[in-house]
């Protein structure tokens, strides 16, 4: 997959890594739309990058979501990389009035059912183009939840196996649209201070990691320590998830 002279959407383009992958996709030459709910937020983001599109959009929102298709389409026909990074977490553990209802809701409905709804109605542009892709933004803990955002680590892992499927369907159709997913450790942003971020690796490290697994064509992307999570979750499911959530 080129790297360049793409026009790309970011989904959670402000900020932390969706605003890393919009300052190093436009450094390579690429067209790059932002999207955000935070007006003010995405304009101090935007003014920071170079070619750079910003719009305000609530992915969450199907309203939202139409009228973003409707202006891409007649605006920037030329569109074929999407990549949903927009996300929720709550920090907390399961227990009898741990509020998981709610939290989950909100959880699945940005970083699950609002990918689907985004990705289904960009298919149609995407499939126009000569070479297109899709990026998933996922997780670690789509292979070990992580006991303090488990409902996070539900959405994530049914992230991963919808990006299964549609990888394969795509590729079964001969489609030219390429489907990756990045699984990022913990990263060191202001959506993550909350679960030790801080600790975490920095955002740049991330987005890096993408543009070369991309241009090798590498489609699921295990960053930093999340390759070794993946093998021992191969080999040991509850090591993994003994490891992943050690000290906590």
């Amino acid at each position: 997959m080129k790297t360049t002279q793409n026009t790309i959407l970011i989904t959670g383009g402000s900020a932390g890594i969706g605003f890393e992958m919009a300052r190093q996709f436009s450094e390579q030459g690429n067209h790059v739309i932002i999207l955000g709910r935070n007006e003010e937020r995405l304009k101090q983001a935007a003014a920071k990058l170079r070619n750079v599109t910003a719009i305000v959009c609530d992915v969450t929102r199907e309203s939202d979501v139409d009228a973003l298709v409707s202006r891409i389409t007649k605006e920037y026909p030329n569109l074929n990389v999407l990549i949903n990074n927009a996300g929720s977490v709550a920090v907390y553990k399961l227990g009898a009035n741990a509020n998981a209802f709610e939290n989950a809701s909100e959880e699945m409905l940005t970083n699950y059912l609002s990918v689907i709804g985004l990705t289904e109605k960009l298919l149609p542009l995407l499939a126009d183009q000569k070479e297109a892709a899709i990026v998933n933004v996922s997780s670690i803990v789509a292979f070990a939840p992580g006991i303090n955002m488990p409902t996070y680590s539900a959405s994530k892992a049914a992230l991963h196996s919808y990006t299964q499927s549609l990888r394969f369907t795509l590729e079964k159709a001969d489609s030219a649209i390429k489907v990756f997913e990045l699984m990022p450790p913990l990263v060191n942003t202001d959506f993550s201070q909350a679960i030790g971020g801080a600790n975490g690796i920095p955002p740049a490290d991330v987005a890096a990691h993408l543009l070369s697994a991309m241009d090798k064509n590498e489609y699921e992307i295990h960053v930093g320590g999340t390759a070794n999570i993946y093998q021992l979750f191969l080999s040991s499911p509850a090591q993994a998830m003994a490891a992943l959530n050690q000290g906590r």
